[in-house]
């Protein structure tokens, strides 16, 4: 049975097609008498490859149950980072391109959250925010009092974070990885 494009929701994972996407971002509109329909931007989860689709009712789509196991981020080989499940202590690299934009603020030793459908992990989620230490940035310019003045700053995992100009090298700072933009310092 098909799913409803009433029950699609974004984050949710879809088998569309014979393949895992995860709907990246959604939306829902219903025209006069005229039956409902979902524009969506779809990711594919094994590739990273984004798709643009209109859905109309429930066609040629499923949702899938994936199950949640904890992994760490071990180490990075080249094209992929490699995670190790923690209860099973298997290794499985995962492409950079699956990862997406969340890939700069993986630090050795990072507990994430592993998405498994069957026995494949098919999706690595982050935590919502990282604590990072700075290893580069320049000096904050005495003086300055333009608010909300930004510099930007180098952490640990090699991401470029935009931060206040009080921030020196050596602070630690709380990073949310769905936006990539800096919280506080700690």
């Amino acid at each position: 049975m098909g799913l409803s494009v009433s029950e699609m929701r974004k984050g949710m994972v879809i088998l569309y097609d014979g393949e895992l996407y995860e709907i990246v971002d959604y939306e829902h509109s219903k025209r006069g008498r005229g039956g409902a329909i979902a524009r969506t931007r779809l990711r594919h989860l094994k590739t990273g490859r984004n798709l643009s689709t209109t859905f109309k009712g429930s066609e040629n789509t499923e949702s899938v149950f994936l199950e949640s196991r904890p992994l760490q981020y071990l180490y990075n080989n080249g094209d992929s980072y490699v995670f190790m499940d923690n209860e099973r202590f298997d290794q499985f690299p995962v492409p950079a391109d699956v990862l997406g934009t969340q890939a700069q603020f993986i630090v050795e030793g990072l507990n994430v959250t592993g998405y498994y459908h069957g026995d494949s992990l098919v999706k690595v989620e982050l935590p919502n925010f990282v604590e990072l230490k700075v290893t580069h940035t320049e000096p904050g310019v005495r003086g300055d009092t333009v608010s909300n003045v930004e510099k930007p700053a180098t952490v640990e995992s090699g991401a470029v974070v935009q931060v206040p100009l009080f921030v020196k090298e050596g602070d630690v700072l709380k990073i949310d990885t769905r936006s990539g933009r800096y919280v506080e310092r700690t």
